[in-house]
């Protein structure tokens, strides 16, 4: 696990597979031997969901195989290939897919669960742009499933996170053309500005343009400016908000980020549009995630700044030591779903990163990670699976988790995978 806070949980057995053929061979050893399997790609999960009690733990962290087929716009990759691995292959080729923001995690779980990435707002949630998928089933037969073949296990594969009743060995991915123009602005504020940040991102958010991410984060140790020394838990509260912004040229990024214009006054630091490598955007993110113990909890809400603020206030007030943070994503959807397992998202996408690096702190950091969220539930329209908080919550439709049940009746009638572990 990426995740130091490791579940008291023991398989029986762990299966690393090279090949699509040990997938295969561990899949029918399993069957034989009436073993449950879980399912391991980067071991980014935040839950632990992969590392169960007993059975076999299939570890595909090992299958990092891709192509690229620059004409079609068109790639294959393997389940335990790195996402920020597969976009530097792609941008090489002045192509693109919207990967996700942290360096490392493997493309497995990331897409079946949705996958926020860059540039996600324009070119829709990763997901949706996977056209077929490879996978082994529950009797350890290798498959296809496109929109012609096995239709409903494609459908299943684009969101039901890791509650996929089959091992996906390979993605057929559509891509799209890179940015010409790649630039951030960010922008860092003092805890004492929070309410009026809060008061106009409700405000702006539904218009920003699609190809700009805007995003917040309340931590006590700010990626920007780059600390010129580690923060502790006295260091002061920071808000960072960042605009991500992918264009056509600079001048249609800069007109695309205009709106900030706008920006409530009081910044401690400001900086303009920069061209910014995407090395550099996943280093920023990755400071905020040095290896701790985690546990995590997020939202789905519409909820307006009035009905968030009590808690944003209380959130901030309340905060841990580093690395412990929250995350404020406008999501503000722009388009209808395609038809696919990821069915609940929402204007504001909030999420508690509850990191700790001495044990001292676990007790405090659980309880404002899982005690914030459990105080917004009335606010809550659902979960991502990307932030799983591995307890019982709505991370796809009530008609979505019904027709999830019987594909899996159907093609898991003996229960070979685990369900999610929300749903245990």
């Amino acid at each position: 696990m990426w995740n130091a806070n490791v579940p008291d949980r023991f398989p029986e057995r762990i299966v690393q597979a090279n090949s699509i053929d040990d997938v295969v061979s561990a899949m029918r050893a399993a069957k034989a031997a009436g073993h449950q399997v879980a399912v391991r790609s980067g071991g980014h999960s935040w839950s632990g969901n992969h590392v169960r009690e007993g059975g076999v733990l299939l570890d595909l962290s090992r299958l990092t195989s891709f192509t690229i087929d620059r004409e079609a716009m068109t790639a294959t990759a393997e389940p335990g290939l790195g996402g920020s691995d597969l976009i530097v292959a792609l941008m090489k080729q002045d192509l693109f897919f919207p990967v996700g923001h942290c360096r490392g995690v493997g493309l497995g779980g990331y897409l079946l669960q949705g996958g926020f990435g860059f540039n996600g707002r324009a070119l829709g949630i990763a997901c949706s742009n996977v056209t077929a998928i490879d996978y082994v089933d529950a009797d350890g037969e290798l498959r296809h499933a496109s929109e012609t073949e096995n239709s409903d296990m494609l459908w299943a594969a684009r969101g039901s996170g890791p509650g996929f009743f089959g091992v996906v060995v390979r993605f057929h991915l559509r891509l799209s053309r890179k940015p010409h123009f790649i630039g951030n602005v960010a922008t860092q504020y003092p805890r004492e500005r929070l309410e009026d940040l809060v008061r106009w991102i409700d405000r702006v958010g539904p218009d920003v343009p699609p190809q700009v991410e805007l995003q917040f984060v309340i931590s006590r140790n700010p990626s920007f400016p780059p600390p010129l020394r580690k923060a502790t838990r006295a260091s002061p509260v920071r808000i960072e908000l960042a605009a991500t912004v992918m264009a056509e040229s600079r001048s249609a990024a800069k007109a695309a980020v205009s709106f900030l214009s706008s920006r409530p006054k009081g910044a401690r630091i400001r900086s303009p549009l920069v061209p910014t490598p995407m090395g550099a955007m996943l280093s920023a993110v990755m400071q905020h995630y040095p290896t701790a113990k985690w546990e995590t909890d997020n939202l789905w809400t519409h909820a307006s700044a009035d009905e968030l603020l009590p808690h944003l206030l209380r959130v901030a007030d309340t905060l841990p030591p580093p690395p412990a943070h929250m995350l404020w994503l406008n999501w503000a959807p722009q388009a209808d779903l395609a038809d696919m397992a990821f069915t609940v998202q929402d204007r504001t996408f909030l999420s508690f990163y509850g990191g700790w690096l001495d044990d001292a702190d676990a007790e405090a950091t659980t309880a404002w990670s899982r005690g914030n969220v459990a105080a917004m539930q009335s606010l809550s329209t659902g979960v991502q699976f990307a932030d799983d908080p591995g307890r019982p919550s709505r991370g796809v439709s009530e008609s979505a988790q019904a027709r999830l049940d019987a594909l899996r009746a159907q093609h898991d009638p003996d229960g070979r995978f685990h369900r999610w572990i929300g749903d245990s």
